[in-house]
């Protein structure tokens, strides 16, 4: 009994080494085109507000309104695209390491909004991007070369 729970662990660890990271890239792409796509339809998304003016802050006013909108619509439908598809995802994982400053920015630039004394909406909305972004570490770091190893493989190498 214990040789067959072990031989079913060993094959679990080696689908999940095989299979994991491309599931988390694949995720983390639908999560960016989805709320991305929300924010080409002004007044659906529940972060328009929030993104538009930090944008607005970010560029010194040089984009405002819809068009602020539009172009992080247009950034996070892209970094999920190429995180689905897996094509010109070194780019997308750059331009998605830009959009992370966007994403924390609020919390610098509009703190006291975001925390009136407990979190507002927004700023739980923000806090799920820590998430996010360490998904995109692990994702950048298989685009760079890395791979995870199974235990037993690690244990034979030593």
């Amino acid at each position: 009994m214990t040789a067959t729970i072990d031989n079913l662990i060993t094959k679990l660890a080696a689908w999940l080494t095989r299979h994991s990271i491309d599931v988390l890239r694949v995720s983390l792409g639908l999560v960016f085109v989805a709320f991305g796509t929300l924010k080409f339809f002004p007044g659906v998304s529940p972060a328009e507000a929030l993104s538009v003016a930090t944008l607005e802050k970010l560029s010194m006013g040089l984009l405002s309104g819809y068009a602020a909108q539009a172009v992080i619509a247009g950034m996070e439908v892209f970094i999920g695209l190429t995180l689905v598809t897996g094509r010109l995802l070194k780019t997308g994982l750059v331009v998605m390491a830009g959009a992370m400053v966007g994403f924390f920015a609020p919390y610098a630039l509009f703190f006291t909004d975001l925390f009136p004394g407990t979190p507002t909406l927004e700023a739980q909305y923000i806090f799920k991007d820590i998430v996010l972004a360490a998904a995109a570490m692990v994702v950048g770091a298989r685009a760079l070369g890395a791979s995870l190893v199974p235990a037993r493989e690690r244990r034979l190498a030593v």
